[in-house]
Order: C-alpha cells, then sequence, then structure tokens
C-alpha cells in the first residue's frame, strides 16, 4: 500500500506513522506536514531513513502540491489540523483555513484521483457537551461550542457532502481526548507533567469539574488503521477507551505521580464556551474488533515515565513558549 498521512509530525500523526512503519511491512508511507507549531520532525527521528519512510513539507491547503502527492496513494489518513482549543478562541482564523480550507483540498485532491481509501480525523467536540449518563452516538447532531470544534465539524459535513453529491465515501473517525509520547508542553497531561517536573504549579480551570474521556494514543493509533482499512467507507466512528475522568481527578493522579500534593494546583479563570462533559457510543468501533489494550493508570505510568526520559525533545518546546497560555485546554490534542 502507497499511504499518504497529512500532519504526520503532530502529536497522533507521528504516533500512527511510526507504528504503520513498524508493524505493516507492505507500507510505504509519505507524511506531508507543514511544520507549524504542532509539527516537530524530531518526534519521527527515529524512523527517518527508514527506507519505506519519505516526509514532504509543504500545506495541506496547496492544491498542486496535496494533487501530486495524492496522485501516488493508494490510501490517505488526514490528521493535519490546528487544534488546540484556546488558540482557535485567539485566533479562528487560522483554524477555518487548515482545517476547512486544508481538508476541502485534501478532498478534492483523493476524489479526482480515486483514491481507494480516504480516513478523516475528527474529534469528538463536533458533538459538545452531554449530560451524565448520556453518550453521542455517531448519528447524532453535531453542535460544537469552540471555534476548534466548529471547524472540525464543518469538515465533517464536507468529508459527508462528497459522498452525496459525488458518490464519493470519505471515512470519518471522533477521537476522544488522547495522551501520551510526543504530546505538545501545551496540552493538559503533558503541560501539568512538565511543569510538575519543574516544580512548577499546574493551572486547573474553574472548578475542574470537567469530564473527558482519555485514551492512550497507541491504542488509538491501532483503532484509525482499523477503520481505515476494516471500516465501511464513507461512515463515521467514534473512537475512545471509555476512561472518563474529571480534570481534577486527573489532576490528582499525576500529582501523585510526580510526588506533589494540592498546593500545586493554581486554580484559573474558566475558559469561554467551555464543554462540561464529553461522552461517546464506541460500540461501532468495537464490532470491528477494536478495544483499548491499555490500562489507564498504567498508559499515565508510562505517559510520565516518558516525559522523565525525554526532556530533549520537550524542553525546547516549553522554553520556546509553547506552554505559556492563559489556562490549559482539556482538549485531548490531535
Amino acid at each position: 500500500m502507497r499511504l499518504l498521512v497529512t500532519g504526520g509530525a503532530g502529536f497522533i500523526g507521528s504516533n500512527f506513522a511510526r507504528w504503520v512503519l513498524t508493524n505493516q511491512p507492505d507500507v510505504r508511507l509519505t507524511n506531508l506536514d507543514a511544520l507549524t507549531y504542532a509539527g516537530n520532525l524530531a518526534s519521527l527521528a527515529d524512523v527517518e531513513d527508514h527506507p519505506r519512510y519519505r516526509f514532504v513539507r509543504g500545506d495541506v491547503c496547496d492544491p498542486a502540491l496535496v494533487g501530486e502527492l495524492v496522485a501516488d496513494a493508494d490510501a490517505v489518513v488526514h490528521f493535519a489540523a490546528e487544534s488546540h482549543v484556546d488558540r482557535s478562541i485567539d485566533d479562528p482564523a487560522a483554524f477555518l483555513r487548515t482545517n476547512v480550507t486544508g481538508a476541502g483540498v485534501v478532498f478534492d485532491a483523493c476524489r479526482r484521483a480515486e483514491v481507494d481509501r480516504v480516513l478523516h480525523i475528527s474529534t469528538d467536540e463536533v458533538y459538545g457537551s452531554v449530560e451524565a449518563p448520556g453518550r453521542f452516538g455517531e448519528g447524532d447532531a453535531l453542535e460544537p461550542n469552540s471555534p476548534y470544534a466548529a471547524s472540525k465539524a464543518a469538515a465533517d459535513l464536507l468529508a459527508r457532502s462528497y459522498g452525496v453529491t459525488y458518490g464519493y465515501p470519505i471515512t470519518v473517525t471522533r477521537s476522544a481526548n488522547n495522551f501520551g509520547p510526543f504530546h505538545l508542553p501545551e496540552k493538559m497531561i503533558p503541560l501539568f507533567v512538565t511543569n510538575l517536573l519543574d516544580g512548577r504549579k499546574v493551572p486547573l480551570y474553574g472548578d475542574g469539574g470537567n469530564v473527558r474521556d482519555w485514551t492512550y494514543v497507541l491504542d488509538n493509533v491501532v483503532a484509525q488503521w482499523l477503520v481505515l482499512t476494516e471500516g465501511v467507507p464513507g461512515e463515521v466512528y467514534n473512537v475512545g477507551a471509555g476512561n472518563e475522568l474529571t480534570n481534577r481527578a486527573l489532576t490528582g493522579r499525576l500529582l501523585d505521580r510526580l510526588g506533589h500534593g494540592e498546593d500545586m494546583i493554581e486554580h484559573v479563570a474558566d475558559r469561554p464556551g467551555h464543554d462540561r462533559r464529553y461522552a461517546i457510543d464506541t460500540s461501532k468501533v468495537a464490532a470491528l474488533g477494536w478495544h483499548p489494550a491499555s490500562d489507564l493508570d498504567e498508559a499515565l505510568d508510562a505517559t510520565v515515565a516518558w516525559y522523565r526520559a525525554n526532556e530533549a525533545w520537550w524542553r525546547p518546546l516549553k522554553d520556546g513558549g509553547l506552554s505559556a497560555r492563559r489556562g490549559t485546554s482539556p482538549s485531548g490534542g490531535r
């Protein structure tokens, strides 16, 4: 298989690319990434010389470049996106450009080249907030509440329109919050871990009662591959591990692992439009045979250990100001 991955130098994209190169010997993988603040080739340093890997620096909004790369692909996985909710509040235009226009460029290039399988990576945030014990299914209405979520919902609907208008099915996955290695230190778990390693307080939005479902990224990438190769083209699949925690409870687990008490929590003003609870029904992807392999506590232990051992990766990012936000988004990052 000739596989094109957009945004493959980002958090989930880099973990996906590494997993494919390690586990799928018949795949040749091309990684298209613009290397904005969220793209980091250091995340793929261990595979940069792999014989079945090629990196191309470029913008998903460039029709000529995307068209050239898509013409040489049997399948496309579209990760490329702006993903930090706080950033979308500060600068929504950048999210509209990459997440909507960029998705449109990729989808249309794939349609024209008649690529066999296209997978668009979205987020559970497109559904908005749901009160317990409710869960969103793939057919539920989209009610995004941040510019980031709205831009991803727009791309999801664009993908749907390609199936209806052109008869060209584009598959969509809506992932819950991810965590694990190579996660930028502006996102909640890596921000809190690296702050605590430095002996600094962690900024917790509001009362800390916002609920998220946390999925270990190394489990999520397996789900993405399964949906790409075994899913029904044009369908939507929710992907999540069912690990619901309040942000306050998650903070407590990180404090315990880093040997700190609650005095290291700094309560900060809540974010505008902050969704209270995300929860999704994942029975559809489970029917394909996917179930998370990782225990939450073991995955948190592995993640903390990774940041302890890889300061050379995260220190330049943190010192460069990526984590200097007014608070922290509970968004898992894409």
